[in-house]
């Protein structure tokens, strides 16, 4: 039995599902906050415990303990001891899992999908609680990576960058991701995922991001002026791509399975079998280690082996790999019987739990096949998910005080509480939610897009979000959630009443057409996470595993698909009651009558594969990225996979055990595509449990994906790809003139010294980690304004100074300070300012000589200012464009 102090030490752990991370300092686990989630100190070990919730199959635990290359020994050893002692307080169910950095397993990143940040330093300065919206930052970070991203923490300095990678300028209320021109198009993409993370997860949502493409830096100049300010004048010419690294896994037959005990104090390791393995070889009363030729370690606990065995099988595994001599980076995992991890029953020819349905059955239950129990969400795409651990944190339990408002005419307009939870894809949606901690209002306030409002509507969305965020003083953490991407919290607060309508609004007095028959998806089993999509009235969207509801001509069916529990009918039934008041007629798979089929246009395949009612299938689905480039076949696996790890340059490897699916992407390399046949045979031929060599490949070409392959993943949208390239749209939206703007005026109106004197001697606090205090660093050259510079123009006529400045930490870089330090305050810096009536309803021929028509404001006393835009100069220029103009159009100034 545990001992009361281990009890004691262990109590705050949450064994509801989701994501909890501890850091070992002076020996002892300390909580890491949410906002640091993805933050790794390389001088610090970790512990990650990881819990979700599978359906009708009760919880799967991971514990992982991650190791930092400058961590010392004793913090390992301390941090091996408690992941033992955790794995007893959970009652031996969790898998271990030993993380070395640079080659976590895929299940521990697919915890950040966003990507993993490699921080400099340790605990030793000691461990700081951080909050979000703290702007005290400067560093640069390295991105690295297409599937798998790291970005570690380098010098901020020019020297620092190369020509194949993409870096992260991050000055706290601006980023600017510079792109390497050797980069691809998707390590750019996930380049700004992980700017996007670390603004909403770091920064609250508080924070401009601009991109600047390094072979075209020209086509940017006001984020380059940015980027030599912070980091000189570039000198030379910088250095050449470096080869990534090769963290994918090269798939090994050679498999071998030995018996660990003790005896007499000697540790003894007996093989039993190699590949192909059965899983009769394994007895409950023993342990076991499977050795993947050094690529990877597992330890097997059977459930009547002795309590000493069960607790030192961590152990014994480290030391069977100091015995071979394997690398310290070798994947560890540690299982106990009935808790299997999918990559070792991967390693048997068959595998069958005690508690599995065979053939049909009667119950009828997917596991983890087709759909996900919606407990984790992309942040990346949230943000872009922005799906990940910030995104699905739950900060209570969904009983606090909600207000929504709608975007109409670009103004807020309050929503009828009635109709909370209702959200139209054609408009734009804002969501303060209020809760008490400590007694003391918190808020979080989400900006719902849809995705049909317009470009307008989505502009003034944010706009919007800023004022209330004022009006509370800073206080909310701001959300961007995109359409049918929808975090947990926010489904929790509408109790399970939430339905998205694809298109149309919900403004008061507006007829939607009329759009015939109405198909809604209905997912979720409790008031928690319960949503009502709306879905393509056609029978290729219903799913086996689901509750839909059609609303046709006077009449609403309520679809159980074969795959769905009780709980989730009664939830079904629950929002059909929002989506329509008519009696339901209930209608069970199999049994539809003709009326339903004709309502969707008449029967068609869909996602109802018999093999998915099994309660837990034989093998979990496993989703790899091909690569054949080095002549030897090599896959790296993606864990707890989703449509949006589908990249269109990629072979994707799907493998569900009884068929093979290759997915190739619009984009992908034609050698890959040509050689993905072969690539699928290798795949089979190379595996360690012996796989049917004539196991059926189905080749699937993106767009044109069969129910057969979209079954197996949750929440399919046939129109993901339609849209065009996510990279440059997504670019597009970071890029425009009012972004770029409020950059530079950002900076403008900040303390660029981020030395530890200019910072009151506090030094610099990341998320998730301790005090550590970035290099002093000098702004080169002078304004930062994003004004443009005409030769007649006052901006064109200022001097601009060269010499480095080194700033008080009572100076500030706004756009009236120049190195010379002679331009008037009050004229905005421009050095002048005339009467305003030489400037209002002035043609541009008709202005005094030396004016920019775009830029008359810049000739405005701040008192003229003020009277005659309504807001003080730096808040007018922390306003998007489009706000800008609307207000210098009614001042006359336009």
């Amino acid at each position: 039995m545990m001992n009361d102090d281990n009890k004691d030490l262990f109590r705050n752990v949450n064994q509801k599902p989701g994501l909890q991370i501890w850091t070992i300092n002076n020996m002892q686990m300390v909580s890491v906050p949410t906002q640091g989630f993805g933050n790794f100190f390389e001088g610090d070990c970790y512990i990650v415990l990881y819990i979700s919730q599978n359906k009708n199959s009760g919880q799967t635990v991971d514990i992982h303990y991650w190791i930092g290359n400058s961590s010392s020994q004793d913090e390992q050893g301390a941090a091996a001891i408690y992941v033992t002692q955790l794995d007893e307080y959970l009652g031996g169910r969790p898998v271990q899992h030993r993380e070395v950095q640079g080659n976590e397993s895929p299940r521990f990143r697919s915890y950040f999908k966003n990507g993993l940040i490699y921080k400099k330093g340790g605990v030793a300065s000691g461990f700081h609680h951080v909050d979000t919206n703290v702007y005290n930052v400067l560093r640069l970070l390295h991105v690295k990576g297409r599937k798998h991203v790291t970005a570690s923490e380098v010098d901020v300095s020019w020297n620092s960058f190369n020509n194949g990678d993409i870096f992260l300028l991050d000055m706290g209320k601006a980023i600017v991701q510079w792109n390497g021109p050797q980069s691809n198009r998707r390590e750019k993409l996930k380049a700004v995922l992980l700017a996007q993370d670390i603004r909403d997860r770091e920064r609250g949502g508080r924070a401009q991001i601009g991109v600047v493409e390094g072979g075209d830096e020209k086509a940017s100049p006001e984020l380059m002026k940015v980027m030599t300010a912070v980091l000189g004048q570039r000198a030379g010419l910088l250095r050449d791509a470096v080869p990534d690294d090769q963290p994918d896994q090269v798939q090994n037959a050679n498999v071998r399975l030995y018996h660990v005990f003790e005896t007499s104090g000697n540790l003894v390791v007996q093989e039993v079998a190699t590949q192909p393995l059965t899983q009769d070889l394994l007895h409950s009363s023993d342990c076991y280690l499977a050795d993947q030729r050094g690529s990877r370690v597992m330890v097997w606990k059977g459930k009547q082996a002795s309590k000493e065995e069960r607790k030192e099988a961590l152990n014994r595994a480290i030391g069977y790999m100091k015995a071979k001599n394997y690398p310290p980076s070798t994947s560890v995992e540690v299982m106990t019987e009935g808790g299997e991890s999918a990559m070792f029953k991967h390693l048997f020819k068959s595998w069958s739990d005690t508690n599995q349905t065979q053939g049909l059955g009667t119950t009828y239950s997917v596991g983890k096949i087709a759909k996900v129990e919606q407990v984790k969400f992309d942040v990346m795409t949230l943000h872009a998910r922005p799906e990940l651990a910030a995104q699905q944190r739950m900060v209570d339990d969904a009983s606090g005080e909600v207000k929504v408002w709608r975007i109409e005419n670009l103004e807020l307009a309050e929503v009828n509480p009635r109709t909370y939870g209702q959200f139209y894809g054609g408009d734009c949606y804002l969501v303060l939610y209020k809760y008490q901690r400590s007694n003391q209002d918190q808020y979080i306030l989400y900006m719902w897009q849809g995705r049909h409002a317009t470009k307008d509507e989505v502009t003034a969305c944010a706009y919007q979000a800023v004022n209330v965020d004022n009006k509370y003083n800073g206080a909310p953490v701001l959300v961007r959630v995109v359409m049918g991407k929808e975090p947990r919290h926010f489904l929790a607060i509408f109790k399970g009443k939430l339905v998205i309508f694809e298109g149309g609004t919900g403004r008061p007095g507006v007829v939607n057409p009329d759009k015939g028959a109405r198909l809604f998806q209905v997912r979720g089993t409790n008031e928690l996470n319960t949503k009502a999509t709306e879905v393509l009235a056609r029978a290729s969207s219903l799913n086996t595993n689901d509750v839909f509801l059609l609303k046709a001509d006077h009449i609403c069916y309520l679809w159980y698909g074969k795959g769905c529990s009780g709980d989730e009918r009664e939830m079904g039934r629950a929002v059909s009651d929002v989506l329509s008041k008519q009696d339901k007629q209930v209608v069970m798979e199999n049994q539809e009558p003709a009326e339903f089929w004709v309502a969707l246009g008449g029967k068609a395949p869909y996602a109802s594969d018999k093999r998915l009612e099994r309660e837990e299938p034989p093998h979990s689905p496993r989703l790899f990225e091909c690569s054949n480039q080095t002549g030897q076949f090599r896959v790296t696996e993606v864990d707890d996979f989703a449509q949006s790890d589908l990249d269109e340059d990629d072979v994707m490897l799907l493998d569900t055990w009884e068929e093979i699916f290759l997915w190739v992407g619009n984009s992908a390399n034609q050698y890959e595509t040509k050689e993905a046949w072969n690539s699928a045979q290798d795949y089979l031929r190379t595996h360690p449990a012996g796989r049917d060599p004539d196991t059926p490949i189905i080749f699937v070409k993106q767009g044109y994906e069969p129910p057969t392959f979209t079954g197996w993943f949750n929440a399919w949208d046939p129109h993901k790809w339609s849209g065009g390239n996510s990279y440059e749209e997504m670019k597009k939206k970071l890029s425009d003139a009012a972004s770029i703007s409020q950059i530079t005026v950002d900076l403008n109106n900040t303390n660029l010294n981020k030395s530890p004197a200019g910072m009151g001697g506090s030094g610099y606090r990341a998320p998730g980690g301790p005090m550590s205090s970035p290099p002093a660093y000098r702004v080169h050259g002078g304004d930062l304004s994003p004004r443009p510079t005409t030769p007649n123009s006052p901006s064109a006529q200022r001097t601009q100074s060269s010499v480095s400045m080194a700033f008080s930490p009572s100076s500030s870089f706004t756009p009236s300070s120049l190195a010379s330090g002679t331009v008037s305050p009050s004229a905005g810096g421009s050095g002048i300012y005339l009467n305003p009536e030489l400037l209002i309803d002035k043609s541009p021929s008709n202005l005094p000589q030396g004016v920019d028509p775009s830029q008359r404001e810049d000739h405005l006393s701040d008192v003229d200012f003020e009277n005659l835009l309504g807001t003080t100069r730096p808040d007018f220029y922390r306003l998007p464009k489009w706000r800008q103009n609307d207000l210098k159009k009614k001042a006359g100034l336009f």
